[in-house]
């Protein structure tokens, strides 16, 4: 358990200033963002930092719908993919810009052992075979509620949601809370903090796609991207994980500053790949310790100069590169008039490993009452 309670200075200092109250702060700019099938209003909020990093929230699953970051002349662009509508978030998947719960990635065959206890949980992916696991918590997961507004400032979010017991099939209720703050250095920092009150597991991730260049600028494959790890992780060909194997000398090796594409042809050359279209949806083992905060990955467009920099407590990044954005599945972009296609973006996935409850070799996902889960997460832009 010593691997899942994460506390750092860092994250003491990312919450200072931002209070769990329940009021709304009169500088805070929000506007109603439509309303969910189920009938439930949605709001989106604002986040300003003063240097110019600008966050559009909604409480929808505490979705980043827009992310404006400067380039090296001082242009903003929403460098983040998604949806005007939360109808189309709710109709068009793919985990757009939201908050991840209670189990982000897969669990093979929506089955693990807890305390003697074997639970079952939903299996919601199922295609293409031989797949067969809980994706991302289940086909009702965090990503579909609405979340609590306790606070919201000018630079500053506070999002609460109780999660009751048997959600999903998970046992516990658990009460999380996420705080998004954006700081005066064009940083954004997620704050995850979370108690059960019965032994559970958590893996709790932001889903948030990338493209430095601008959403619907075009693919990502020419910019730049450095993943500080030395291992991945095999999968089977329903996506679990086999084993970590070494980067070297494979097209996962991101350990120095290189173009997303460049290893295209390595990828489409591996049979073991085929069951994720020969390119990126997989786990991988980020240098350092579980709790301290260390680098997970830098991105960077050379034409505009953004660059970013993820900072994580987590033990892993998963890193999806939207293959399966496909031009026939006809996903209109936010601006007006363009779509998006294959490898538009990237999400890069700060996390626990995936199917963690069944590999007692991997860092404990297992939550217990008494204990409190903290996980923090920054994204650092710059521009040069």
């Amino acid at each position: 358990m010593k691997n899942l309670v994460m506390l750092a200075s860092c994250v003491v200092l990312a919450m200072a200033g931002c209070e769990k109250k329940a009021e709304v702060g009169a500088a805070v700019v929000s506007a109603p963002f439509g309303v969910t099938a189920k009938g439930e209003k949605v709001s989106l909020y604002t986040l300003k930092g003063r240097g110019g990093l600008t966050l559009e929230v909604t409480d929808f699953g505490g979705r980043v719908v827009k992310c404006w970051a400067p380039d090296k002349d001082g242009k903003l662009a929403d460098v983040t993919l998604g949806w005007n509508t939360v109808g189309e978030y709710e109709q068009n998947g793919f985990s757009m810009g939201t908050l991840i719960g209670r189990y982000g990635n897969r669990i093979r065959d929506g089955k693990f052992t807890l305390d003697g206890k074997e639970i079952q949980l939903p299996v919601n992916e199922v295609k293409p075979a031989p797949r067969h696991c809980n994706l991302h918590g289940g086909p009702d997961g965090w990503d579909t509620k609405v979340w609590k507004v306790e606070r919201a400032e000018r630079d500053c979010l506070v999002l609460t949601l109780v999660s009751p017991d048997g959600d999903m099939g998970f046992p516990g209720t658990v009460t999380c809370t996420v705080t998004y703050k954006v700081l005066p250095n064009n940083t954004w920092t997620i704050d995850y903090e979370a108690t059960t009150d019965k032994p559970t597991v958590l893996n709790l991730t932001h889903h948030t796609y990338w493209n430095m260049a601008g959403e619907a600028s075009g693919n990502v494959l020419d910019q730049e991207l450095q993943v500080f790890a030395d291992k991945w992780t095999k999968t089977d060909d329903g996506l679990i994980p086999v084993k970590d194997e070494p980067v070297a000398g494979t097209g996962f090796d991101f350990r120095a500053l290189r173009k997303i594409g460049a290893k295209a042809d390595w990828m489409k050359a591996q049979p073991g790949l085929k069951c994720t279209d020969n390119w990126y949806d997989h786990n991988f083992v980020l240098r350092g310790k579980v709790g301290e905060l260390k680098p997970a990955a830098t991105m960077r467009d050379p034409k505009s100069g953004r660059k970013l920099e993820i900072w994580t407590t987590e033990p892993c990044m998963q890193m999806y590169g939207a293959q399966n954005m496909t031009p026939e599945k006809g996903l209109k972009a936010k601006a007006a008039g363009k779509t998006y296609g294959q490898f538009q973006g990237v999400a890069l996935e700060t996390q626990h490993y995936p199917d963690s409850p069944n590999h007692p070799e991997f860092p404990s996902t297992v939550l217990r009452p008494g204990e409190t889960f903290k996980s923090h997460t920054e994204y650092r832009f710059t521009a040069e």
